[in-house]
């Protein structure tokens, strides 16, 4: 755990602030959430299947959190770009979070999980 704390720790502001609380919003979406470090990332797991991530986009300099299952999502503001099942959602770090979005994103993950 202190590797995760770490990463977050590690992160210049307001990155860091946005991760924080990003992951704490994530952690109350389910009492089966997980959060671990995995290839050096922050990784949500759903009973053990990992479901979400956060990272930093390198070309737009902006967190996003990656959704594992992505390709079964149909909203035109997230972005595939080269990835198969992935897509992201670019998040803007000097702004209010988009609450609403994000949660209507995690609870559609979470319900292929389910």
């Amino acid at each position: 755990m202190k590797d995760l704390t770490d990463y977050y720790l590690r992160q210049e502001e307001p990155v860091k602030s946005t991760f924080l609380a990003l992951r704490d919003f994530i952690l109350t979406q389910d009492q089966n959430i997980t959060h671990e470090l995995k290839y050096g990332m922050p990784f949500f797991c759903y009973k053990g299947k990992m479901f979400c991530y956060l990272w930093t986009h390198k070309k737009h300099r902006q967190p996003y959190i990656g959704f594992v299952e992505g390709k079964l999502f149909d909203e035109p503001f997230m972005l595939q770009e080269k990835r198969s099942r992935m897509k992201i959602f670019l998040i803007d770090p000097n702004a209010d979070l988009p609450i609403d979005q994000i949660e209507s994103l995690l609870q559609k993950a979470l319900n292929f999980y389910k």
